[in-house]
């Protein structure tokens, strides 16, 4: 990496001399070089050390040190927003409202951050009569991160799966972290990282399930397994008194389970 040179750590001489206006002046003795970016108040900066004389600018060090940081950060930026994210709700159309909801919370995070995020819904069984359950599900989600992103790829199946893909506003989100504290900034990361930590365990997750509808059957149905080398199926115990999710059962009412 070039090490740039300012002012007294100039050793050479003579140089090859770009002023403030940009404009080229030509192989100069290095203290008059010097005298001159001392009188426009500015620095003289090696910017080609390689060459022959090198060939240096009077320039604001201080701003160009900071406009060079700010494409740094730029350039990072648009690389993460290459990525993409996927969240998953669940492993069917039975899952609760608030899993939905914690999952639209990490998606949120993902975009802010500038990353692409891909959102499937999962069917098993006889759910995939009821696709518009889904569709509906998706279509709401799109509506509740609407203010910082948009739909880059509407709903598309692969098998028993749909999935969209919404990419992060950048205007939007921009106007959002102008408004943010330096403690909110700190928050968001922190929390980024905790989002990104719980979709990488729910997909390894997801992937031990689909291990186990394998082993059930293709249609992802389950079916009562042996026991302690017992070949009976194990009866449903009695009812508990457990809240039932309105999920469930609107989607066994439709599946004709109640």
């Amino acid at each position: 990496m070039q090490r740039t040179r300012v002012n007294h750590m100039i050793r050479i001489s003579p140089i090859r001399l770009i002023n403030a206006e940009n404009e080229q002046v030509g192989v100069v003795d290095t203290h008059e070089a010097l005298r001159m970016a001392q009188e426009a108040g500015l620095d003289l900066v090696e910017v080609v050390a390689d060459a022959r004389p090198p060939v240096c600018k009077i320039m604001d060090y201080g701003k160009y040190k900071y406009d060079l940081s700010k494409k740094e950060q730029k350039s990072r930026a648009a690389g993460k927003q290459q990525e993409l994210k996927e969240i998953r709700l669940g492993r069917s159309i039975k899952i609760d409202p608030h899993d939905v909801q914690i999952r639209v919370d990490q998606a949120r995070r993902f975009l802010m951050a500038g990353h692409k995020v891909q959102i499937t819904q999962r069917f098993r069984g006889r759910e995939m009569m009821h696709k518009e359950l889904g569709l509906e599900r998706l279509q709401k989600i799109c509506v509740d991160l609407s203010d910082i992103s948009k739909i880059e790829m509407a709903p598309r199946w692969v098998g028993r799966q749909t999935s969209i893909v919404l990419s992060p506003d950048r205007d939007k989100i921009e106007a959002i972290k102008r408004k943010m504290t330096k403690e909110e900034h700190e928050r968001a990361e922190k929390e980024l990282e905790e989002a990104e930590k719980a979709r990488l365990e729910a997909l390894e997750a997801d992937a031990a399930d689909d291990d186990d509808d394998a082993e059930d059957g293709a249609d992802g149905t389950e079916e009562s397994k042996p026991k302690s080398g017992k070949g009976t199926k194990r009866g449903k115990g009695p009812a508990d008194d457990r809240a039932s999710n309105p999920v469930d059962d609107e989607v066994a009412d439709l599946l004709g389970e109640t």
